[in-house]
């Protein structure tokens, strides 16, 4: 309920970036969503009461998925393509999300903390845990700094963008309503996957401890953050669309062959397996989503498919939980690994013919 709450939080906050962030201005969004992070995570650390949590929770966008989902990355993501040319946008976006997924690896093997404060600190581990999430919050404040010094350039002001045609408009707002509903069946899937409960799941299936998970998520976050270069070189090759289709298709298929291991290592290569593409979809699905709309629209078109993608994010974890607890404790993986094949059938099919400026013209 809790990891639900925090991510009908970034949803709502999303729709708010979505909306108004271009008109309040990006920088300042950026750093007033950074303040409303950190006070999340320091009513975690200070407050035991589900009663407070839960709203807690939501203003405070506690983000349980193990990878950065908030408003933040929405605003980013229309930042950058206006930083370069088409044939650089898919490059300049894999960088971004291999900067972030080190840090997501970084925080995954931070997952050891509490047992290691514990040991070595004479404190409880409750206390240690209540460290750790004052650490979490301390960072989230920390970030507002370079959000601060960010150069005017990135507001929208300064682009001396011109609205588009109305027909090239209205085409736009069509292919981002197709492609939001499609990106929300796929983050339905992924709520049922969520870090959490996939944790949740190697501790209760193969007796994985936190050091143990902590050493699992860093190494998964490490192939993460490789595979956004590996999807950037391969989007060059055979095009957007078909890697995001082609790599994240098998990735499923590898995460509910994982209840079938004999052992838990066995159980841990297929994640990791998993994992290597599950998000080389990511940059070139970024890449492509900016390419087929105005610059103009970029936020809009950020903001509408990332609110769709959170609140799938956001009514999984709850729909799981239950699923995991009352019927059988892998349903969760074979539920969001099918869905998730349902959303790269659909999304290919729906979208083959529609290509970004830069395949129509090599094509061409």
């Amino acid at each position: 309920m809790v990891i639900g709450a925090g991510l009908a939080g970034i949803a709502a906050m999303t729709v708010f970036v979505t909306f108004a962030a271009d008109r309040l201005g990006r920088r300042r969004t950026l750093i007033m969503a950074s303040l409303l992070t950190g006070l999340g995570y320091l009513s975690a650390a200070t407050s035991p009461r589900l009663g407070w949590l839960i709203p807690a929770a939501f203003f405070g966008m506690l983000n349980g998925m193990g990878r950065d989902r908030g408003p933040a990355g929405t605003l980013e993501q229309a930042i950058l393509p206006d930083t370069t040319d088409a044939a650089h946008r898919t490059w300049t976006l894999a960088w971004y999300n291999l900067v972030l997924d080190c840090g997501h690896a970084l925080g995954g093997l931070a997952g050891v903390m509490p047992t290691l404060i514990a040991s070595h600190a004479a404190l409880t581990i409750s206390s240690a845990h209540r460290l750790t999430l004052l650490l979490c919050a301390a960072s989230a404040v920390i970030s507002a700094g370079p959000y601060a010094v960010l150069s005017k350039n990135v507001e929208l002001i300064s682009m001396g963008t011109q609205d588009a045609p109305p027909d090239e408009d209205r085409r736009s707002r069509n292919a981002i309503a197709r492609l939001a509903l499609l990106f929300g069946i796929d983050s339905l899937g992924g709520g049922f996957l969520s870090t959490s409960l996939i944790a949740y799941w190697f501790f209760k299936r193969y007796g994985f401890s936190e050091q143990d998970l902590a050493i699992l998520f860093f190494a998964a976050r490490s192939l993460n953050a490789i595979s956004h270069v590996a999807a950037a070189w391969l989007a060059r090759r055979i095009g957007l669309l078909n890697t995001m289709v082609l790599t994240h298709l098998p990735s499923s298929l590898l995460l509910m062959a994982a209840p079938a291991a004999s052992s838990g290592t066995v159980a841990a290569a297929l994640f990791l397996g998993r994992e290597a593409l599950v998000e080389m979809d990511v940059p070139t699905r970024q890449s492509y989503v900016m390419a087929i709309v105005p610059p103009h629209r970029r936020t809009y078109a950020s903001g509408v498919t990332n609110v769709t993608r959170t609140v799938g994010w956001a009514i999984g974890p709850p729909i799981a939980g239950a699923v995991m607890q009352y019927a059988a404790l892998a349903a969760p993986l074979f539920i969001g690994g099918g869905m998730k094949i349902i959303y790269d059938v659909v999304l290919y099919r729906s979208f083959r013919h529609l290509r970004p400026p830069e395949e129509a013209a090599a094509s061409s």
